[in-house]
């Protein structure tokens, strides 16, 4: 038998061998164009603000839902506030269209919801300020008709005990005279809308200082003269003492009032008309 015929037995012993290995072999995902192409997808939901509650913040709002992080929803602050107890923040989903809902919380507040807005015939954007216990992202989440939440944010640094302390306005028997007065305006904006600035005597308290209990304005509606619900916004403890509201409206009739309507949590009523 020739050297060539000998060798013919083991060349294809080994080439069996090598066509089984290749057979058992792992494949890994990310060699595949299908995986590379979820991977963006994937990583885009990694919380931008990379704050180790962000897992408990989705679940605790929007458990079963659609959530995506998307950088037009605006969350204005100071990077470093100088009064816990009055941080002043702007949110703004107004570059999203078909925004119905906006709800704003502070992932290291020991109450972390401050806030639900249904902007209706108003922009989605409000201004307004609330208390911070400690440095903490502050996130807005809007709600768009596909029953989608978008969600922006912003750390901001604060000294802390924003929640923890007592309201100036319940050490004083001046709030008891003035509880739950308006002070508004409307102004004429160069859009054609209309700007909306109110402010209302409350203390807030959130009911973590000891000896003091939460009491909070829990809705206010804003309605035109004919009796037509315009705006509502629902306040949480976390919103600051004698919370104050700017937003933007449409446009309305020369003359026109709006109707400010709302009550706190120990039946208060809230009940004034704001004019230009």
């Amino acid at each position: 038998m020739t050297p060539l015929a000998l060798a013919r037995p083991a060349l294809a012993w080994i080439a069996a061998a090598l066509t089984a290995l290749a057979a058992t072999a792992p494949v890994l995902a990310t060699s595949t164009p299908a995986a590379l192409a979820s991977a963006p997808a994937q990583s885009a939901q990694l919380d931008p603000l990379d704050s180790p509650r962000w897992e408990d913040m989705r679940k605790a709002f929007f458990e079963g839902a659609t959530v995506v992080f998307d950088e037009r929803i605006k969350v204005v602050g100071p990077s470093v506030a100088e009064d816990s107890l009055n941080v002043p923040v702007t949110v703004d989903a107004s570059a999203v269209p078909g925004v119905e809902e906006l709800i704003v919380f502070a992932d290291f507040n020991p109450i972390v919801k401050a806030l639900r807005f249904e902007p209706g015939a108003a922009q989605p954007r409000l201004g307004f300020r609330i208390k911070l216990q400690q440095s903490s992202p502050v996130r807005a989440a809007a709600r768009t008709a596909d029953g989608v939440w978008r969600v922006g944010g912003a750390w901001i640094t604060a000294t802390g005990g924003g929640c923890t302390l007592p309201s100036v306005g319940s050490g004083s028997p001046e709030w008891q005279e003035r509880l739950n007065e308006v002070n508004g305006k409307l102004w004429p904006r160069l859009d054609g809308g209309e700007r909306l600035r109110m402010r209302i005597i409350h203390p807030m308290d959130t009911g973590l200082a000891a000896g003091i209990p939460a009491f909070h304005i829990e809705e206010i509606v804003i309605t035109d003269a004919e009796g037509h619900t315009l705006s509502r916004i629902q306040p949480l403890e976390p919103v600051a003492e004698n919370p104050s509201f700017t937003l933007d409206l449409r446009a309305l009739a020369p003359g026109a009032r709006l109707h400010i309507a709302g009550r706190d949590n120990n039946g208060n009523r809230i009940d004034a008309w704001v004019t230009r």
